[in-house]
């Protein structure tokens, strides 16, 4: 089943977390998702105010990132980071997990400190998706991983920052999509340049990918590009 542009742009998370982005780079991201519906655009936190004074009188969804991108700060420290990003004027909020923690076996620490962001988030009405690192994991962390964000209550698991050795794969999307035991969802991030990229990648199993092509990706749809299935429901 093919999808339509309006329904590829609601699966789109359309980001810039360049080190060298400007305010007016910033201000484009801001304007071409508005134009295209994107789910959101995912920003740095400091963004985040910036965003929020383009985007008023539009319906488009902030997003920003806690934790960023080692995964490496306290549970207090990343709850600070989402109350900031709420005061600036962000709802959803993709936090990265201790996954070091997660690789020493540490599992009882990764749940406290999840579960804390998670209620934190939730709190303020923030969406949030916890950003496991997939590169450096193995099939079982994965697994690991994705028991805890379901047992936390995250909204999403995502797979990469786009800062590790390598983004998103399909096979552990499809991984996730067949293990999972209740409605937490799926977001690949990473390295999403084409539209067959992103088709496999919903095939899979996600409903959200973060990209910094977002843009491009759509008017590889609309010139004829490769067919892609229908992303369904969700963001």
């Amino acid at each position: 089943m093919n999808f339509t542009s309006a329904q590829l742009a609601a699966a789109l998370d359309s980001t810039n977390l360049r080190l060298d982005a400007t305010e007016a780079d910033i201000t484009t991201l801001c304007e071409d998702a508005a134009k295209h519906r994107f789910a959101c655009v995912m920003i740095y936190p400091a963004s985040v105010a910036h965003a929020a004074r383009v985007l008023v009188g539009t319906v488009m969804r902030i997003g920003t990132v806690v934790g960023f991108p080692s995964g490496r700060f306290s549970p207090e420290a990343k709850i600070a980071e989402v109350a900031a990003a709420r005061a600036s004027g962000a709802h959803e909020v993709d936090v990265v997990m201790n996954y070091a923690a997660l690789l020493d076996g540490d599992l009882d620490w990764v749940d406290g400190e999840l579960r804390a962001v998670v209620r934190a988030a939730h709190a303020q009405g923030l969406l949030i998706k916890i950003i496991v690192e997939t590169c450096y994991l193995d099939a079982d962390h994965r697994i690991s991983a994705l028991r805890l964000c379901e047992d936390a209550g995250a909204d999403f698991i995502k797979t990469s920052t786009g800062f590790g050795t390598a983004g998103a794969q399909v096979d552990h999307i499809a991984g996730w999509a067949a293990a999972r035991r209740g409605p937490i969802r799926l977001k690949a991030s990473g390295g999403v340049k084409t539209l067959a990229q992103a088709r496999a990648l919903i095939e899979a199993g996600a409903t959200r990918l973060g990209t910094s092509n977002a843009v491009q990706l759509l008017a590889e749809l609309t010139s004829g590009g490769a067919e892609a299935a229908s992303p369904g429901g969700g963001y």
